[in-house]
């Protein structure tokens, strides 16, 4: 049987996963959508693969999930199905026919993330701080705005990754297609885009930058450790639960109606 490839827009709240990724004693994103995905199927198994893989904590408004169905699956009656069944924190925002050779990892061309930084009082709300980092001291915004553009075009990551999760064989290299500080009520968002990201980068980043921006750190830190051999002197990550996976970007040519 020809199965459909079908592009799955998810969003979840990540503050009770384990991550994405199927884990056999932890609750993780794509467990939940594979068990839904599952009894749609009659109990067949269907495997859920995600453009990239979140960590424990982090959220996604726009996670690219790619499943391959039986044809009589329409992308609408497999989205309402699936979220008649999920749990409250994973919802499909929507869905797409794509062409058979598509793949929501390898077909990507872009990620986009953005980080929240509360810096107001009421950044300590409940209602807040679990999707904000709240931080105490005032930051800079031309600190900000200045380590943030040294990370335009193409650099080596290797300061900013969790040494040893990547191929002994891979460059570390990412070309960043956008990179800025958005002032926002209470607080800034950080916004970045890039070709790939290397596990724990963009929470690296952040660390690091607000350091700067709270003059704990010299201005140019982050151009420095571009050419930095290893994340030795790297600030600790930001909180995983002010990150959010926004975007995932395809060519028009994957989606089936092209």
């Amino acid at each position: 049987m020809d199965l459909r490839s079908i592009l799955l827009v998810t969003q979840y709240d990540g503050g009770e996963f384990a991550g994405w990724q199927r884990q056999p004693d932890a609750r993780t994103v794509q467990g939940e959508m594979e068990v839904v995905l599952n009894r749609l199927c009659g109990g067949n198994p269907v495997s859920a693969v995600g453009a990239g893989r979140t960590d424990a904590g982090v959220h996604a408004h726009g996670q690219g999930v790619g499943v391959r169905m039986p044809p009589s699956w329409t992308p609408d009656r497999l989205r309402r199905a699936m979220n008649s069944l999920l749990p409250r924190d994973i919802w499909v925002a929507a869905a797409h026919e794509m062409t058979p050779d598509f793949h929501p990892r390898r077909s990507a061309t872009a990620r986009r993330y953005g980080y929240l930084v509360g810096t107001d009082e009421g950044a300590w709300s409940p209602f807040r701080r679990r999707y904000e980092w709240a931080v105490r001291h005032p930051l800079d915004a031309t600190a900000l705005a200045e380590e943030a553009a040294s990370l335009m075009g193409e650099h080596t990551f290797r300061a900013f990754a969790v040494a040893h999760t990547a191929p002994v064989d891979d460059h570390h290299r990412c070309v960043i297609h956008h990179a800025a500080w958005v002032p926002r009520d209470g607080g800034w968002v950080f916004e970045v885009a890039a070709n790939r990201f290397l596990h724990h980068m963009v929470r690296f980043l952040v660390g690091t930058m607000i350091d700067v921006a709270q003059g704990r750190r010299p201005r140019g830190t982050i151009a420095r450790l571009l050419v930095a051999p290893d994340n030795r002197e790297t600030t600790a990550p930001a909180p995983a639960h002010g990150l959010s996976l926004q975007q995932v970007t395809y060519p028009v040519t994957c989606y089936a109606q092209c």
